[in-house]
């Protein structure tokens, strides 16, 4: 297998340049990373929509009774369907999972991307879709991949809300309440393997944005453009 091809498929998987950084987190976190439009949403800009209990940030919301997220539609592939889940870390973990595993072997590019679509958010102010889309190769590379049967799959160590994002929550417990966006970040490993016995494992780590309303099921918002700790 040509070298160059190696390395564009070992890196499937890892960061990916997206048009469109968004990550719901507190002002405290927004200073942190020093990303344009990520206090947006915490900032008190915009006015409260939602009056609830604020969560713990430790403890799971509550039991799901009206899910939010979807299944995948028809022919998507080998694409996990988003879980039923409506705590944060659990979900986040489920996540990474589904990001860090494909199959070119039975799935196309497009049966992808929709597997990936239906663990987003339906609340369109809330979703980048552009920072999980951008995590799958353009249409040659994906061929590409194809040719070589790549696939990969995935193994999550531990998942864990940040720190600043703790702390934020900490100073501004209500800010919570007006998206129910939690930052969480995800650590693991994925396993790659290709024709002629080929294959290997790398290390990943990715921080996500997971909205949890309470009364529905955890979904997909975001994910941030670097990992946070």
């Amino acid at each position: 297998m040509p070298n160059r091809l190696r390395t564009l498929i070992s890196g499937y998987g890892a960061t990916w340049t997206t048009k469109r950084r968004v990550v719901v987190v507190a002002l405290a976190i927004a200073a942190l990373l020093a990303v344009a439009g990520i206090a947006a949403w915490f900032t008190g800009q915009n006015s409260q929509r939602h009056e609830a209990d604020t969560p713990s940030a430790t403890n799971s919301t509550a039991p799901s009774t009206d899910p939010t997220s979807t299944a995948p539609s028809p022919g998507t592939g080998a694409v996990a369907k988003p879980p039923q889940i409506s705590e944060p870390v659990a979900y986040a973990k489920a996540t990474a999972s589904m990001l860090w595993s494909y199959d070119t072997r039975t799935t196309s590019r497009d049966q992808q991307l929709a597997g990936m679509q239906a663990w987003m958010t339906k609340e369109s102010k809330y979703a980048d879709w552009a920072s999980v889309s951008g995590q799958v190769p353009d249409p040659l590379l994906w061929s590409r991949l194809a040719d070589q049967d790549q696939h990969a799959t995935a193994t999550v160590t531990e998942a864990h809300f940040p720190t600043a994002f703790k702390q934020a929550l900490a100073d501004d417990p209500s800010a919570i309440t007006q998206a129910y966006v939690y930052v969480v970040t995800v650590n693991g490993k994925q396993t790659l393997a290709w024709k002629k016995g080929g294959g290997g494992a790398e290390d990943r780590a990715i921080t996500l944005a997971v909205q949890c309303r309470p009364q529905h099921d955890c979904s997909l918002a975001a994910i941030a453009p670097t990992v946070i700790q």
